[in-house]
């Protein structure tokens, strides 16, 4: 488990799985720039029980309140085999968890793991253009916006942009320091 001041990041366990799925189902808590696919019980199960939701090209941690409630997820995956570091993906389940903070330590937290943890030389964000919360939580972690992927992802009926941010190892500070500033 990693220790932040608000949340801590912890893997997930077998016993989590039926709120995790739960959760994720949610669609009203979801918001508008989080996809609408639901997804599968089973499925979920049968990842869980082949990888734990931790592989070398992907990785999920639950972000949990100080009373070890769950309220959301960060993940990391590797998005092309051609690529050298890894995407990261986040949500919060619990819309009165959001606009706190949150997310952002979370990512700081998770940001400098990976590097701490794998020998990569960087790390990247895609959020679809509008979400002006989520490219935030980006920013004050750190990550650069490097452009505009047009019309990459389809949500809702249409096709999006998405904003991709990214952050260097040298740019990241240590797994120690961050815990250091909370």
């Amino acid at each position: 488990m990693i220790e932040g001041k608000n949340i801590n990041l912890r893997t997930v366990t077998e016993n989590d799985l039926t709120e995790l799925f739960a959760l994720a189902s949610r669609l009203r808590e979801m918001g508008e720039f989080w996809s609408v696919l639901l997804p599968s019980e089973p499925n979920l199960k049968k990842e869980f029980a082949e990888t734990g939701f931790w592989s070398k090209n992907f990785g999920k941690m639950l972000i949990t309140d100080k009373t070890n409630t769950i309220i959301g997820e960060i993940s990391y995956f590797k998005n092309a085999h051609y690529r050298c570091g890894y995407e990261i993906g986040y949500q919060l389940f619990r819309e009165e968890t959001r606009g706190k903070g949150t997310m952002t330590e979370a990512l700081s937290l998770f940001s400098s793991y990976l590097f701490a943890l794998y020998p990569i030389p960087r790390l990247q964000i895609t959020c679809m253009a509008g979400n002006i919360a989520s490219s935030r939580v980006a920013e004050k972690c750190g990550f650069k916006h490097e452009g505009t992927l047009r019309k990459a992802t389809f949500n809702r009926g249409q096709y999006h942009d998405l904003e991709l941010f990214s952050l260097l190892r040298e740019e990241c500070p240590s797994l120690g320091d961050v815990l250091k500033t909370l």
